[in-house]
C-alpha cells in the first residue's frame, strides 16, 4: 500500500483478502488459540524467533488486520488492541513506569483518565503530576530523573482547548521523553505523530467505531523515540525482563525494526493483565473505520453549525468550540486543526446551576442523553453531575467542568433537526419546565 492518505489506508491498510478463501472483508477469527506446526515451532513463537499467533489474549488475525490498518492511518509503525480506551490509556503508561515513577499530565483530562491518574495509579506507586498546559514549560518545570512520559489530550474532553503538541514534544525530546497522546476526540482530523508525538492512545469506542455497539481502544507507537539513547530512563525496555526469560526488549525486537515498545506491551501486560479486545469489536471497529473520513466530515461540518448556532443565541453565556472561545488559544486550533475543529461542542445557559442543566438535558427529544461522544447519533451530558461527579470541585474546574457546562457530542444527523431540538430543550430549561416523559 503505497498511499499517505489517510482516507485510503482506512479502506485498504494491512489487508487484502483471506488467503485460503479471497474475501475481501477482513473475518472473524472466534478463535482461542491456533495449531502450532510442531513443537519447536511453538518455542520459536514463545522465544520470539519467529512472530506468529499462540493464544488470542496476545494476539487474533481479525486484531492484527485492524492493527496495521489503524497504524497505518496515524501515521505509525506497529499498534496494540485492547479491551478499552481506559485501558489503551493505563497500558501506555505501566509499559514505561513504575513504582517510585511519574509522569507529567495537562490538566486538561475525560474525567475517567483524572481519575486514573490521580488516584488509581497511585495505589500502585507511579505519581502523576497534572499541570496546566497553557504555558508549555510548565512541563519542565515538573520533570525530574523519575519522569518516564508526558500525556495529554489533543481535543481534551470536555475542556475543548487544543493541545501544544510540538511545543511539548521539543521539550519532551529535550528531557529524553515520551510525549503520550490521546487522539480520541480529532481522529483523522490531526496526526499527532506529525506534530512530534511518539505514542498515541485511542478509545475506539467513540468515533473509530462510530456506531455505539461496543467498547475497545488502541495504542500506537510512531517509532520515532530512541529508547536505547535514553536507556537510564527506561530500564522495563533496556534490562533484563524476569517475566519473560529475561528478554531485553529493545534487543530482543531489533529484527523487527523500531517496535519495542508495542512488543513489550504486547507480551507483558496484555499477557498478564489480560485486557484483550474481543474480535468481534474488532470486526465492527474496522467497520467504523472504512467510514471515519467521510463521518468526521459531517460531525465537524455539523459541529461547527451548532456551535455558530448557539453563540448568536440570547440563552447562552458561552460556547466552548475550538477557536472561538475568549480563553482559547486559537492559533493552536489553526495549527493543529487547520481544516475542522472537531464534533465536540460545550455551552453554558446564561445564569445556569445544576438544576438548569438537568433541566435542558430532561428536555430533549431526538438527542441522546448518554455518556458516550463520537457516535453518528447527537449526544448530549452534564459532566458535573455524570461524567466528572467523582472529582473534588477544584479539579473539575480545572478540567473546564462548570456547575452549567453541557456538552454535546454532534451527529451526523440533518442540521435542521439537531438545532430544532436543541432549541426547545433551551426553551424549557430557561422556563424552568422540563417536557413530559
Amino acid at each position: 500500500m503505497t498511499s499517505s492518505n489517510p482516507e485510503t489506508l482506512a479502506l485498504h491498510a494491512g489487508y487484502r483478502a483471506d488467503p485460503t478463501t479471497n474475501a475481501v472483508a477482513v473475518p472473524i477469527y472466534q478463535t482461542t488459540a491456533y495449531q502450532f506446526e510442531d513443537s519447536a515451532h511453538a518455542a520459536r513463537l514463545f522465544e520470539l524467533s519467529e512472530m506468529g499467533n499462540v493464544y488470542t489474549r496476545l494476539m487474533n488475525p481479525t486484531n492484527d488486520a485492524f492493527e496495521q490498518r489503524i497504524a497505518a492511518v496515524e501515521g505509525g509503525v506497529a499498534a496494540l488492541a485492547v479491551s478499552s480506551g481506559q485501558a489503551a490509556t493505563t497500558m501506555s503508561v505501566l509499559n514505561i513506569a513504575q513504582a517510585g515513577d511519574n509522569i507529567i499530565s495537562s490538566t486538561d483530562l475525560y474525567g475517567g483518565t483524572w481519575n486514573l491518574f490521580a488516584n488509581t495509579l497511585k495505589t500502585v506507586g507511579i505519581e502523576v503530576r497534572f499541570v496546566d498546559p497553557s504555558d508549555p514549560e510548565n512541563f519542565s518545570r515538573a520533570t525530574d530523573a523519575r519522569t518516564r512520559a508526558y500525556y495529554a489530550e489533543t481535543l481534551p474532553n470536555p475542556k475543548l482547548q487544543v493541545f501544544p503538541i510540538r511545543e511539548v514534544a521539543d521539550l519532551a525530546e529535550a528531557f529524553g521523553l515520551p510525549l503520550i497522546m490521546d487522539n480520541t476526540a480529532s481522529p483523522i482530523i490531526c496526526r499527532p505523530f506529525d506534530h512530534g508525538a511518539h505514542i498515541v492512545v485511542h478509545s475506539c469506542t467513540k468515533y473509530i467505531g462510530g456506531h455505539g455497539n461496543s467498547i475497545g481502544g488502541v495504542i500506537i507507537d510512531g517509532g520515532t523515540f530512541d529508547w536505547v539513547k535514553h536507556s537510564e530512563r527506561f530500564p522495563l525496555l533496556n534490562q533484563p525482563d524476569p517475566s519473560y526469560h529475561g528478554a531485553v526488549w529493545t534487543e530482543a525486537t531489533k529484527e523487527l525494526g523500531p517496535v519495542a515498545y508495542i512488543v513489550k506491551a504486547r507480551c507483558t501486560l496484555q499477557r498478564d493483565f489480560g485486557m484483550s479486545l474481543s474480535p468481534f469489536n474488532t470486526f465492527n471497529f474496522i467497520q467504523g473505520l472504512e467510514t471515519l473520513p467521510l463521518r468526521m466530515r459531517e460531525h465537524c461540518s455539523n459541529a461547527q453549525a451548532v456551535a455558530d448556532y448557539l453563540a448568536k443565541d440570547a440563552r447562552v453565556a458561552k460556547v466552548i468550540y475550538p477557536g472561538m472561545s475568549a480563553d482559547d488559544r486559537s492559533e493552536r486550533t489553526g495549527k493543529y486543526l487547520p481544516e475542522a475543529k472537531g464534533g465536540l461542542v460545550g455551552f453554558e445557559i446564561k445564569d445556569a446551576t445544576e438544576e438548569t442543566g438537568a433541566l435542558f438535558i430532561d428536555s430533549l427529544q431526538m438527542i441522546y442523553h448518554v455518556a458516550n461522544i463520537g457516535d453518528t447519533r447527537t449526544l448530549a451530558i452534564h459532566p458535573a453531575s455524570t461524567t466528572h461527579q467523582q472529582l473534588k470541585p477544584e479539579e473539575r474546574l480545572a478540567t473546564g467542568v462548570t456547575p452549567g457546562y453541557l456538552r454535546l457530542s454532534v451527529g451526523i444527523e440533518h442540521i435542521d433537526d439537531i438545532l430544532a431540538d436543541l432549541d426547545q430543550a433551551l426553551t424549557a430549561a430557561v422556563n424552568g419546565t422540563a417536557r413530559a416523559a
